[in-house]
């Protein structure tokens, strides 16, 4: 088992910045890649970013490469996306997630965090 807790939302202006953290608890946190995900009221959950065990491969969504960067830390059991430039339409719930092999698709993903709030004013 890995237990994921979600920090660092809360309300921004557009055109300004966040950084999430997760930090994981349980099972070796270097064994698992890590991704990030975000659902907006109505719609369905979407992969934003994923990074490998060892942070060797990072890759993004299309629609926030350039905007949103995912690393993590394995002596602190924690991954992190920092954001930029956010936009209104990035208002949404932003899950941590871990999987055993990396992947953008959530059902590659086994362990889910209960997410954080952000929203983005224009």
């Amino acid at each position: 088992q890995v237990q994921l807790v979600e920090s660092g939302g809360g309300l921004v202006q557009a055109g300004g910045s966040l950084r999430l953290s997760c930090v994981a608890s349980g099972r070796t946190f270097s064994d698992y890649a890590l991704g990030w995900f975000r659902q907006a009221p109505g719609k369905e959950r979407d992969f934003l970013a994923g990074i490998g065990s060892r942070a060797g491969s990072r890759y993004y969504s299309h629609s926030v490469k350039g905007r949103f960067t995912i690393s993590r830390d394995n002596a602190k059991n924690t991954v992190y996306l920092e954001m930029d430039n956010l936009k209104p339409e990035d208002t949404a719930i932003y899950y941590c997630a871990a999987a055993p092999n990396e992947g953008a698709s959530a059902h590659y993903y086994d362990y889910w965090g209960q997410g954080t709030q952000v929203t983005v004013s224009s």
